[in-house]
């Protein structure tokens, strides 16, 4: 990784089927081995399970609403000032939130037990749509890490 120069963003395709950046880049974070068609065929039909299971939300604002809600505000990073190490609690830039939110849940969603991967993928996301589940869980300990470590707030740099 360069320490001078930081490579532009390249810009994300929306989907197809419903012209939305995040559901491009949730499967993108998905695929394995560059199936991506494959990896759309999971998303959308685990969007398809929710609307089925959810019937008066629209699948993308469930998936949505379920991605704003696993989002951190805050992280904790090590921060090493006169030979000891401190957790110093940051803010989070909004495209590392969002790349951690979909990490989350796509951890989450592998470590059910269960069916297919579009059936485990629809569970994990009505979960995070309803607060409840693993990306919750881990977004809430993220949160108290960070309120734990708050006297260290004036190392931030």
């Amino acid at each position: 990784m360069p320490r001078r120069y930081r490579p532009a963003k390249r810009p994300v395709r929306p989907d197809q089927k419903f012209n939305n950046e995040n559901i491009s880049r949730f499967v993108n974070r998905m695929m394995r081995d560059g199936k991506k068609s494959k990896a759309y065929r999971i998303m959308y039909d685990a969007l398809d399970l929710v609307s089925e299971r959810i019937t008066n939300q629209d699948p993308v604002v469930v998936f949505e609403t379920a991605l704003r809600n696993v989002t951190p505000a805050v992280e904790v990073k090590p921060r090493r000032v006169g030979g000891s190490t401190y957790q110093v609690p940051v803010e989070v830039p909004a495209d590392r939130a969002l790349s951690l939110a979909i990490r989350w849940i796509l951890a989450s969603t592998k470590a059910r037990n269960g069916r297919s991967m579009a059936e485990k993928l629809a569970a994990e996301l009505m979960d995070a749509f309803n607060n409840e589940g693993n990306a919750i869980r881990r977004k809430d300990e993220t949160h108290r890490m960070a309120e734990a470590n708050r006297a260290f707030a004036n190392y931030r740099w």
